[in-house]
């Protein structure tokens, strides 16, 4: 079992690093129970492909609305507690909509807006924790911690969880909700065993530093200093421009996955949990020979055969009618997602101070989900116009072009000196 843990979790990450693992691994399983889960709900409350899209997408449409702001907040308070407080509103929003289904009461307005609320708290729950890893471990370990992360979301959101979600719902539509507020009750919990951390811009260095007082600063001055600072820094502008875009992108088929799935390739509600588990399934290859990839393979190499299978599978999708193909084809992105999802945040995390961690990271998260907020809201319209491949088509043609305008710019990015390894040495010094 030591082995094992070594080999998960190792040792050199610190126990801080195990717990926030930890965390995530048991939060992402309520979120992948509610992947499949809810998606399915909707779908059994209408068949309005706009209506279905409207789910995914109103509980990304936070990000467009706070993500700016729960940066700024991340930067200027101790982020343990506000991840716990953050983890604490989703608990009790997740437990608002079993009472709704247990009275037979709930609808498609309300479970809707359970989605906003929910999407609300998960912005400060996701940009916080981002922000805790790069204090926790060295600049080196970054992308081993990334991994590592990024290896618990693919088996508990997307392996463990869908699957177990759609079967939860077979049972009964609110058995899934239900597990799901008890994972995220026990990421609360592994979460405050963390060990109190500074507030990153009055202890610029070392995570076990005493903060400094500072002078307060307008919230809106905060997160206009991060925003400029992303706009300044090309290589972190070009990577957040790449993600907006592909996003959009991609987004557009993935809002109407279920009628997808359901309709289109006739697999049902198993079939289509089945889906995600194919992908994490690839993501766990992807996690298993990351370490070999990242010794043997440039970063920029990487991201560019990673965007270019972003092209193949929309192209894939739109052609396909077999749902045996279609789980292939969703094995494969999730081997390249992953890959992607890890050296793209490791290289930003790298390129952004301690400082500014927070709001850069949040300027990254905006564009992720602003991007999935449009192609959601667009892949609705295009599906109820001209059907449920349309989406697909829309994706291949919109990332061939933008990954041929973008080309030449990923060697840059991948490029970049490290922020964090001059501050370390500073430090050290």
């Amino acid at each position: 079992m030591t082995g094992l843990g070594e080999l998960i979790a190792p040792r050199r990450l610190g126990r801080d690093f195990r717990w926030l693992m930890s965390a995530a691994w048991t939060s992402n399983i309520g979120d992948g129970i509610a992947l499949a889960a809810s998606p399915l709900l909707i779908a059994s409350m209408t068949s309005s492909p706009i209506l279905v899209a409207s789910g995914a997408m109103l509980q990304y449409l936070p990000w467009l609305l706070f993500g700016l702001h729960a940066g700024a907040i991340a930067d200027r308070v101790e982020r343990r507690m506000l991840a716990m407080l953050a983890h604490g509103i989703r608990t009790v929003v997740v437990l608002g909509l079993v009472v709704f289904l247990l009275t037979g009461t709930a609808n498609i307005a309300i479970v809707l807006a359970v989605s906003f609320l929910y999407g609300t708290a998960e912005v400060f729950a996701d940009t916080t924790s981002s922000t805790l890893l790069p204090m926790m471990v060295k600049p080196a370990d970054l992308g081993v911690g990334n991994a590592r992360l990024q290896a618990g979301f693919l088996v508990a959101n997307q392996l463990a969880g869908p699957p177990l979600g759609a079967f939860l719902f077979a049972v009964g539509t609110f058995w899934p909700f239900l597990t799901q507020v008890l994972a995220v009750s026990l990421a609360l919990v592994l979460i405050s065993r963390i060990a109190r951390q500074p507030v990153p811009g009055r202890a610029p260095g070392s995570p076990g530093r005493v903060a400094e007082p500072v002078e307060a600063s307008h919230v809106a001055h905060e997160i206009a200093e991060g925003v400029q600072w992303a706009w300044a820094n090309k290589p972190v502008r070009t990577l957040i421009i790449i993600i907006l875009v592909f996003n959009v992108f991609w987004a557009a088929p993935w809002g109407i996955l279920v009628l997808y799935a359901t309709e289109h390739l006739h697999m049902g509600a198993v079939g289509f949990g089945a889906l995600t588990t194919a992908s994490a399934l690839g993501g766990l290859v992807a996690t298993l020979s990351f370490g070999a990839l990242e010794r043997h393979v440039s970063f920029a190499t990487l991201m560019k055969v990673c965007l270019s299978l972003e092209v193949v599978m929309h192209l894939s999708f739109a052609l396909t009618t077999n749902g045996v193909v279609a789980l292939v084809i969703m094995f494969g992105f999730g081997a390249y997602a992953f890959v992607w999802g890890t050296i793209s945040t490791t290289v930003r995390q790298r390129l952004v101070p301690h400082s500014l961690q927070g709001r850069v990271g949040s300027v990254n998260m905006v564009g992720v989900f602003g991007g999935m907020v449009i192609g959601q809201a667009l892949g609705g319209v295009i599906a109820q116009a001209w059907g449920l491949t349309a989406p697909w088509w829309f994706a291949f043609a919109g990332a061939a072009i933008t990954l041929a305008v973008m080309w030449r710019q990923i060697p840059n990015i991948a490029a970049a000196k490290s922020v964090l390894e001059t501050e370390s040495s500073e430090d050290q010094g």
